[in-house]
């Protein structure tokens, strides 16, 4: 499926569907080089808009209960359910990733809808949330304190990554609705086709309120701008930009509410004591692999540097090198292919350009010039995968490009380190990062090194033999845990089942007494 050239996509704010006055950016095909579609939000009104999402969709959502608002979601999960194929078609020739990768961002993005839509029926009947026990005030029991959380009075934007148009869309919009909060969406220019094919489905299916759902594509020029008190704002990209967002009066000066993705240098360690070859080594092995190549290696959660005891390095680098020479690389429209395109031409440059630089410290393992395209040219933004390597643990110390730079796509360093103390220190040089998955097979020092490495990490994924066919995968975003990370990993917190919602709601201390909270009680029963 091919969108007629030049078709300038829709913005849809203010209850209204919108075409932007001016050329707009034109998307392409990442392989072949065709246009596909332009966008354009030039000479919106987005004052006006941003109110009609504040103060329509807000109030019509909040008049809803948690679990009429969580119903609202199970209706849009069938009808994008319906829908499915296209949005794959749309992947292909805008993202150009192969079925497989499409499925983590399109059917990663349902399930994740999925799971706050069932969500909405635990939380019941109700329109705030109880927030712990009541707490009494001094000594006679009558007077007590009662937290509850209620849906913030304002809207949530979300600036998204290009990488995840469908899952970055539903992972933040899903709790957000659910909380009774309407969202306007500013997905990356990039790949703003399929996020604005979803929500022209659910709008044009009249499942949402008029106001809760809302879809800006082009520049994001005034829309932090338009933000007041009681909105929120989630970002996911680079750490300049969040450096930007977090400068700007609406944060400083209004307080909205911010939560940010950034760069992440994210690890996998091998255990001291785990032998070449071994369940464990082989478990590294193929999930190093698969981290590189999946959307070739542009997923925020990556791993990006491979810690493995020093006697390991070259056994290490053989196995990687030999699963990543199988990996086909080129064309995703062809079935042979495993490995798809970057998503355009910035970011093959982008890529090209950091490999150099990392390679000033680091030697080359596997070589991704290797991989001869299929049914791809040089024109494309196809690239083959690459592992680097420190050479040896005096290298891992000095090589500081490794532990400071993220190359956003098929890229990885193997890190020989001494000792275990050797291995958390330099995992810790990432400052902060959104994984960390750890490989070994006794279960006691996998606990050890898991409570040590919690502190600089959102989520520490740990891999034992045990759980070789049962585990979620080192960079796959599981709803039901939490996302994000410390430091330059943005500080920020995603998903994490419930916890979700705490982002949308404002936290209130009600003290009063006991009857009056046991009424408070009886009415979220």
């Amino acid at each position: 499926m091919t969108a007629p050239v030049s078709e300038l996509l829709s913005n849809y704010l203010g209850g209204q569907w919108r075409i932007g006055t001016g050329k707009g950016t034109a998307l392409l095909d990442p392989v072949t080089g065709t246009e596909l579609v332009r966008v354009d939000a030039t000479g919106l009104d987005l004052a006006a808009g941003f109110a009609f999402a504040r103060e329509q969709g807000g109030a019509a959502l909040r008049a809803l209960s948690y679990q009429q608002r969580g119903a609202l979601l199970g209706a849009v999960l069938k009808v994008l359910q319906a829908n499915r194929d296209a949005y794959y078609e749309i992947a292909t020739a805008n993202s150009g990733t192969v079925k497989n990768d499409s499925a983590v961002d399109i059917d990663g993005g349902l399930f994740t809808l999925g799971v706050y839509a069932k969500m909405g029926d635990s939380l019941g009947d109700r329109h705030f949330l109880l927030d712990g026990e009541p707490a009494r005030l001094g000594k006679d029991p009558l007077f007590q304190s009662q937290h509850i959380q209620s849906p913030t009075r304002g809207l949530a934007l979300f600036i998204n990554a290009f990488n995840f148009p469908a899952w970055g869309l539903w992972e933040k919009a899903a709790p957000a609705l659910l909380s009774g909060v309407p969202v306007i969406i500013k997905p990356a220019t990039a790949t703003a086709w399929l996020t604005q094919r979803m929500v022209k489905d659910v709008v044009d299916a009249g499942i949402l309120p008029a106001g809760a759902l809302s879809v800006v594509c082009g520049s994001s020029a005034g829309l932090l701008d338009q933000l007041q008190a009681f909105d929120v704002l989630s970002f996911t990209g680079s750490a300049e930009t969040a450096a930007v967002i977090r400068s700007h009066p609406a944060v400083t000066q209004r307080s909205v509410r911010v939560n940010i993705e950034a760069d992440s240098l994210n690890s996998a360690l091998l255990l001291p004591g785990e032998a070449m070859g071994s369940e464990s080594f082989e478990l590294l092995a193929k999930e190093v692999v698969r981290e590189m190549t999946v959307k070739s290696g542009q997923k925020c959660t990556a791993i990006r540097r491979v810690f493995v005891p020093e006697a390991l390095y070259a056994a290490a680098a053989q196995a990687i090198g030999a699963r990543l020479a199988k990996t086909s690389v080129g064309n995703p429209r062809n079935e042979t292919v495993r490995m798809g395109a970057l998503v355009n031409r910035t970011q093959y440059d982008a890529v090209r350009d950091g490999l150099a630089y990392l390679k000033k410290q680091t030697e080359v393992l596997h070589d991704g010039a290797t991989h001869a395209l299929v049914d791809a040219d040089a024109s494309s933004c196809c690239v083959g995968p690459t592992l680097l390597g420190t050479r040896d643990a005096a290298g891992s110390d000095v090589s500081d490009r490794v532990h400071d730079t993220e190359v956003f796509g098929p890229v990885a360093t193997l890190i020989p380190y001494r000792d275990l103390a050797h291995a958390l220190q330099l995992v810790r040089r990432g400052q902060g990062s959104l994984v960390c998955s750890v490989y070994g097979s006794d279960p006691v020092a996998l606990a050890h090194a898991a409570s040590e490495l919690a502190d600089s990490h959102g989520r520490v994924h740990i891999i034992s033999p045990d759980v070789a066919a049962l585990h979620t995968g080192h960079g796959n975003v599981m709803p039901q845990s939490l996302h994000g990370g410390p430091g330059r990993a943005g500080g920020g917190e995603e998903l994490g089942g419930v916890r979700a919602l705490n982002f949308y709601h404002r936290r209130t201390a009600l003290q009063a007494s006991s009857t009056v909270l046991a009424q408070l009680t009886a009415t979220t029963a």
